[in-house]
């Protein structure tokens, strides 16, 4: 607040009304206090009160400014929200050099804020395979007492203790709840195999908790080497088969094209995941992607419908402001391929 110094406006007022108000400004917006209380303290009507605060407001003599951590992009947040029908959007500053690199660290960090915000006592939290879920477990300092599951098989069954395995225990150490891994990995090399480890006792026992998630946290892939681990698990007959169906994007090993229409649905057949349509009926499936390489990508997958919120950087978010005509709101969540 600004005192005789306010400004010309603000010297048409006495001095005498520069300083109640300047009093009441600092009960109502530093103190807390509300508008009847100030005006049962300085004897008059609190619509004395209001007019003084609004007086105030108009003359300079209070600024309000709305200030969120450097690190966090408000207006492209609210914009990226409004644009694809979120319920969350978060955008994150990625320093320069790293605005080329899918999936900063940092995008991980805010994640795991967001996740200390929406999970609840009670609740079961789904982790996939991801690089950036799991910069996001690591990045943990909280979270309610839930139960953590794991949504997909890992990319490599030998590096389970770095990886979603990990993150699933990491997540429920933090809670205090229950951890349920997934010691497999993600995609096997036909059907059979994979509906046989889909009946093992401890991946069954997993699958059961699919139906009861009520946060999920998941990556998005682009379909190029390095930047999706179920192209890089393909052979090259297999990608170029993809490919030619026009996948765009890869999440939790299901293929969407540009428009966010799931093809190639063969490949679900074959790998050890959450079902398409179980992450639809999850309440808040929160997704956490980044970087320009993969902006094609996150805009194909929020067209699903089947994320509801998403933490990304201004990089990616600068592509999917002017990503082709505004897609329907994410969270009607209807099946873009019908029923």
């Amino acid at each position: 607040m600004s005192g005789m110094s306010a400004g010309r406006s603000a010297m048409r007022m006495g001095p005498a009304e520069l300083v109640q108000a300047a009093a009441m400004a600092r009960r109502f917006y530093l103190e807390g206090k509300s508008k009847i209380q100030i005006a049962e303290e300085f004897g008059v009507s609190r619509f004395k009160v209001a007019r003084v605060l609004e007086t105030a407001l108009e003359r300079d003599l209070v600024r309000i400014e709305i200030r969120v951590p450097a690190e966090l992009d408000a207006e492209r947040s609210d914009a990226l929200r409004a644009r694809y029908g979120l319920r969350h959007a978060v955008v994150v500053e990625s320093p320069a050099e790293a605005e080329e690199s899918p999936d900063p660290e940092n995008l991980g960090e805010v994640a795991a804020d967001l996740l200390g915000e929406l999970v609840t006592e009670g609740d079961v939290l789904g982790l996939a395979w991801g690089r950036s879920t799991i910069h996001m477990a690591a990045a943990l300092d909280r979270l309610p007492p839930c139960t953590v599951v794991q949504l997909t098989g890992v990319y490599d069954a030998g590096t389970a203790e770095r990886g979603s395995v990990e993150a699933v225990r990491r997540a429920a150490q933090v809670s205090g709840g229950d951890a349920h891994p997934i010691y497999a990995p993600m995609l096997l090399p036909d059907a059979a195999t994979a509906a046989a480890l889909r009946n093992q006792t401890g991946i069954a026992r997993a699958f059961e908790y699919f139906d009861k998630v009520t946060v999920a946290c998941v990556s998005i892939g682009s379909w190029e080497a390095g930047i999706s681990t179920v192209h890089d698990m393909l052979s090259d007959e297999e990608r170029a088969h993809y490919a030619s169906l026009g996948v765009a994007a890869e999440m939790s090993a299901h293929l969407f094209d540009a428009q966010g229409r799931r093809v190639g649905r063969d490949l679900g057949e074959r790998c050890i995941t959450v079902k398409a349509d179980q992450l639809r009926r999850i309440p808040e499936v929160v997704a956490i992607a980044g970087g320009q390489r993969k902006a094609a990508a996150i805009d194909a997958v929020l067209r699903s419908g089947l994320v509801t919120s998403l933490v990304t950087d201004t990089s990616a978010a600068d592509h999917l402001l002017m990503a082709g005509p505004a897609p329907k709101p994410a969270l009607n969540r209807a099946d873009p391929d019908g029923p």
